[in-house]
């Protein structure tokens, strides 16, 4: 394994000092940042997203049955969604 240590002007194992460094670091960035991606879900937000509909059990405070009314509501606007 070599360890990276400044010779020259580029860091030595990493890099060719032919003059030709560009490539490789070009191609390293890209696998770096390939690696970051996520797959979001195909098709609209209608396909996974569901309305909540509560049961007379639970125990809900005005912020979370506000929060239920405002997401049922987008979702009967955008999505088509029945009461």
């Amino acid at each position: 394994m070599c360890t990276p240590t400044l010779r020259g002007q580029y860091l030595h194992g990493m890099f060719p000092t032919n003059g030709q460094p560009l490539p490789r670091l070009i191609l390293l960035a890209g696998i770096m940042l390939s690696a970051c991606t996520q797959t979001m879900p195909s098709g609209s937000d209608c396909d996974w997203a569901q309305p909540i509909r509560p049961s007379r059990q639970d125990i809900l405070s005005e912020g979370t049955m506000a929060q239920i009314v405002a997401h049922n509501a987008v979702g009967e606007q955008v999505c088509g969604w029945q009461p």
